[in-house]
């Protein structure tokens, strides 16, 4: 019990020797390094959890996501400790508010950052049918791009093709009717097509010639469109229009399952809207709820460190923050003190020095000079 407590205190960024004198002082810090280390420990989470996403695929993905989330949640860790052992309860509450507002701002930004990859999560199901939806909307949309591109591209030939087929159909309905026509001749069946005299006549003649030529001309058009049919169906192949299909349900769930972390928290901002744009309430508010719990759970620490009243370590914490100031002007006096003596003592040396070569070189330039 004595080792959690005392990690907690270490979390809380207070000052062990001193707090141990202060047993009321005890139960405050160890909410507060609780709250800092389930912080850090929420940040790991999210932090691999995204980062599991961007290696998503690869063979060490497992191995970056507890990487990263180890070094992001020692970061936030060490940020926390420091935004919250920062705060100075010197001062009044709108001082120590102003002091803290910096804090508190960095601290909203953290816990979006945390909450978002941890919404991620939470919403996986519905990111994942949100993605399918994307997918095949998306497959839709390329598949009639190609379409429209085909279409306007080899527009000459489709009306060609167009053009064809309805001169095929129109043939094989003359041709059924000149054959019934030239049926109603040879058999003697008047009407205002036909002569009325049984036998294969003179009119019965014209009739299966008028037949013959529609036939030969449908047989044309025939194999004119089937040319004109493989030449478009290469065109599609080659175009890939033949090769594109829909995303079946095995493959919309392959790739929801690979979806990297762009596009699952694209599909985690579309959640809270409608089919129609409208805003889906529930989804929105839900969202917000999270992310909004995540920002209180960072501020935390810093709204208990201002809303507590100064206690006694406080004013320890002050006192020896006073005492550290004035051993560090002492030591500084001493070591300006300390620098002046040993330069004078510098001072003296060298011109003693300077002095002796001076005197030195007089006396030798005195030997000799020559008086002669």
């Amino acid at each position: 019990m004595k080792r959690i407590t005392r990690f907690f205190w270490f979390c809380s960024g207070a000052h062990i020797g001193t707090l141990k004198k202060y047993p009321i002082e005890h139960n405050k810090y160890v909410g507060i390094g609780a709250t800092i280390f389930f912080t850090a420990l929420f940040a790991s989470l999210s932090g691999g959890y995204a980062m599991y996403f961007v290696f998503s695929g690869s063979a060490f993905a497992v191995g970056f996501a507890i990487l990263f989330g180890l070094i992001w949640g020692t970061a936030i860790f060490n940020m926390d400790r420091y935004i919250v052992s920062s705060i100075d309860k010197q001062g009044s509450t709108n001082q120590q508010i102003l002091q803290a507002s910096p804090r508190i701002l960095l601290a909203i930004m953290i816990g979006i950052v945390i909450s978002r990859p941890l919404e991620l999560k939470i919403f996986d199901k519905e990111i994942r049918q949100k993605l399918k939806t994307a997918y095949l909307k998306g497959q839709h949309g390329k598949i009639d791009t190609l379409q429209k591109t085909y279409t306007q591209k080899y527009a000459m030939e489709l009306g060609k093709n167009g053009d064809l087929k309805k001169e095929k159909d129109s043939l094989e309905r003359d041709i059924n009717r000149s054959r019934y026509q030239l049926n109603q001749e040879v058999f003697g069946d008047k009407s205002n097509q036909t002569s009325g005299i049984v036998g294969y006549g003179t009119y019965a003649k014209q009739k299966q010639q008028i037949l013959q030529e529609k036939e030969d001309r449908l047989k044309t058009v025939t194999d004119d469109q089937t040319k004109m049919d493989q030449y478009l169906s290469a065109r599609k192949d080659y175009e890939g229009l033949n090769n594109i299909r829909l995303f079946n349900d095995h493959q919309l769930d392959s790739l929801s399952n690979m979806a990297g972390f762009s596009d699952r928290n694209w599909a985690l901002g579309q959640l809270s809207y409608n089919e129609n744009g409208t805003r889906d309430l529930d989804t929105y508010l839900a969202e917000s709820f999270i992310s909004f719990l995540f920002i209180l759970f960072e501020c935390l620490p810093v709204f208990v460190k201002l809303m507590s009243p100064k206690g006694p370590y406080d004013v320890a914490i002050s006192k020896l923050y006073e005492a550290d100031i004035h051993y560090a002007e002492r030591d500084k006096e001493r070591n300006m003190e300390v620098t002046d003596n040993v330069y004078d003592h510098h001072l003296d040396s060298e011109i003693q020095k300077q002095k002796r070569i001076i005197t030195a070189q007089s006396d030798y330039d005195i030997e000799r000079h020559s008086y002669d």
